[in-house]
């Protein structure tokens, strides 16, 4: 029964990725950036600072933007494992329409020395470290596999992950890792693709925040969540065995059909 209680906390992140709202207003703000080639450039980087889902359609499909880049921070020793960049690039590849390409960017950073941290001081972080915004034909997602913990965690869950901005997210790695190295646990691969890809599912519009479901599938009762028990998206802190099912023995959740057929009517695969 504890070893139950432990791993249905993981999926606590699940459910408050997407109440997170943005803290950001529609006006805009240009910074002047210097590009790979030297060059300095102006760009809108409040359309880097809108709510989860907002940009569903511009990262799933080619129309506006015909490739996406992604900029992912981690603290040293928190460096997520090969095999989940590989995993998330196989992900990536299943569902978005980019002709002109997807790149995974990863960077080093040192530890910003804090235990706890709330999604405003994420975001400050963000904010001081991000180089990449969207330009004309590329959109930018910005990511971090951090140390520390959530400040909303509790004595019966431990958040894993969160998507807060319309192309951000957090890994409470070094939270993740403390669970992997449970007995009976899945490994850190499984755990890590796990929230990646369930975030990064949120940024998609994933259920019902800025992709419209084809048919009725939200779990409205835990959120932006879905119906199907072995779904990515699929909210099981009340299902103990159902969790323990889904992510044990290696096997990574994926998208239910349901999922997949939003995410294609809003112009991905």
């Amino acid at each position: 029964m504890i070893k139950t209680i432990k791993i249905l906390s993981i999926f606590v992140c699940f459910t408050i990725c997407v109440n997170c709202s943005s803290d950001d207003s529609s006006a805009k703000e240009e910074v002047v950036i210097t590009d790979e080639n030297g060059d300095e450039q102006t760009v809108d980087i409040s359309l880097n600072k809108k709510q989860v889902g907002d940009s569903a359609n511009d990262m799933l499909s080619g129309t506006n933007f015909d490739a996406i880049r992604f900029e992912i921070f981690y603290v040293e020793g928190l460096k997520p494992t090969e095999n989940t960049i590989s995993n998330f690039e196989t992900f990536l590849s299943e569902r978005l329409n980019k002709p002109n390409g997807i790149v995974v960017q990863l960077t080093q950073i040192a530890s910003p020395g804090q235990a706890v941290y709330t999604i405003n001081e994420i975001r400050d972080l963000e904010d001081d470290i991000r180089t990449k915004y969207n330009d004309e034909k590329e959109v930018a997602v910005f990511g971090i596999f951090i140390d520390g913990e959530y400040s909303e965690n509790t004595e019966n869950g431990s958040v894993l992950g969160v998507a807060y901005r319309n192309t951000s997210f957090v890994v409470f790695e070094e939270t993740v890792q403390r669970f992997s190295g449970q007995p009976l646990a899945p490994s850190t691969t499984v755990l890590e693709t796990t929230v990646l890809n369930h975030e990064f599912g949120h940024l998609l519009g994933l259920v019902n925040a800025g992709t419209t479901p084809q048919t009725d599938h939200q779990d409205v009762e835990h959120g932006r969540h879905c119906t199907t028990e072995d779904c990515l998206m699929f909210w099981t802190a009340e299902t103990g065995e159902g969790l323990l099912n889904s992510i044990s023995g290696g096997a990574i959740p994926s998208l239910d059909p349901l999922c997949i057929q939003d995410l294609q009517a809003n112009g991905g695969k």
